[in-house]
């Protein structure tokens, strides 16, 4: 078993800096899409075999050091009692969740009844692994965000108006939300993933007193019953260079970087005692080959040779050749820190 990224979790030394590519499994592939043409996004991450399979690409493709299990953030959703329409237009709730009777319906599911195909698709795809597998959920703030909004939104205007004049209610959603996301990462757990990442992908939209009070309360409270089976934790949000202090007080034991802060800067911020993951802009992968190696290897140099997991600031896209990902890998893998 490949463990580098196990080790550079928890800060021991590796014999090269690990890398993983959030999306890895995705439409840049184009095994993957010979796969996508024939179901549709959410019959691919409901259908067990399938998705253990796409799991598998890109560690077959490109050797990196972790898969990632395939699904989507807003999965659990629906076994809370929601309608999700889901596809590459990107996500719909047809019935937004606005009101206290909104949030009194909806249920904490049993992770195993709906949602069990994930486990089953852990399972599968970890017989065909040497390298561990990470699962995943989103943060509490950031389901919520799709839910009171309907789907995704530029300014956030429902969700915060919920926050300001319910704060109640924004709680209430919060712990249901909470409450679920522990029973599903804890299953995951249960299934074989090693380690788990959270996405707060819009926890970069509030202001430090309100993540404070409506968003690290729920992190840190997923985070301890997680780590409590002895798995490492990364946290992983976009715009949050200001709240870095912040998701290390969550207990994470790794906190992922987009690309608008330098890695050294965010290490200092961060101290010794914690690992960090990141942190390429998702773009540079269309550089010339070289320019792009320049730049990986300047992120390297900045992280140092332990507590550092490899990865974009944020998914890899869509129309990204392969070609570059595998020239990133390569260059992460072959890198000498002096």
């Amino acid at each position: 078993m490949n463990d580098r990224i196990l080790r550079a979790a928890r800060q021991l030394p590796v014999d090269a800096t690990p890398i993983w590519i959030m999306r890895q499994a995705g439409r840049y592939l184009p095994e993957y899409r010979a796969v996508r043409d024939n179901v549709s996004f959410l019959q691919l991450c409901k259908t067990p075999d399938l998705a253990a399979e796409v799991t598998i690409q890109p560690v077959r493709r490109l050797g990196v050091d972790a898969a990632i299990i395939f699904s989507d953030i807003l999965i659990p959703l629906e076994g809370m009692g929601l309608e999700l329409e889901l596809d590459d237009a990107g996500p719909r709730f047809p019935t937004p969740v606005r009101s206290g009777n909104d949030i009194r319906r909806l249920a904490v599911p049993d992770p195993e009844q709906s949602t069990g195909f994930v486990g089953e698709a852990i399972r599968r795809a970890k017989k065909a692994l040497s390298v561990p597998l990470i699962g995943f959920s989103g943060a509490p703030f950031t389901l919520a965000s799709y839910l009171v909004e309907g789907g995704t939104s530029k300014n956030f205007l429902q969700i915060k108006r919920l926050l300001f004049e319910e704060p109640k209610l924004a709680h209430q959603l919060f712990e249901k939300l909470t409450q679920t996301i522990v029973l599903y990462l804890q299953m995951q757990v249960a299934a074989g993933a090693q380690l788990v990442q959270i996405f707060d992908s819009w926890g970069g939209e509030l202001s430090p007193l309100d993540f404070d009070a409506f968003s690290f309360p729920y992190l840190r409270r997923i985070v301890t019953t997680v780590k409590a089976s002895n798995v490492p934790v990364i946290i992983f949000g976009t715009s949050m260079s200001t709240l870095l202090p912040r998701l290390k007080r969550t207990g994470a034991d790794v906190i992922g970087l987009d690309w608008r802060i330098e890695i050294d800067d965010a290490r200092r911020m961060l101290g010794p005692d914690v690992a960090v993951q990141g942190n390429l802009d998702p773009v540079a992968l269309f550089l010339p080959r070289h320019q792009l190696e320049q730049r990986a290897s300047d992120i390297l140099r900045r992280a140092g040779p332990t507590g550092h997991i490899f990865n974009l600031g944020h998914g890899i896209l869509p129309p990204t050749p392969p070609e570059a990902a595998q020239a990133l890998v390569d260059t992460v893998h072959a890198f000498k820190h002096g």
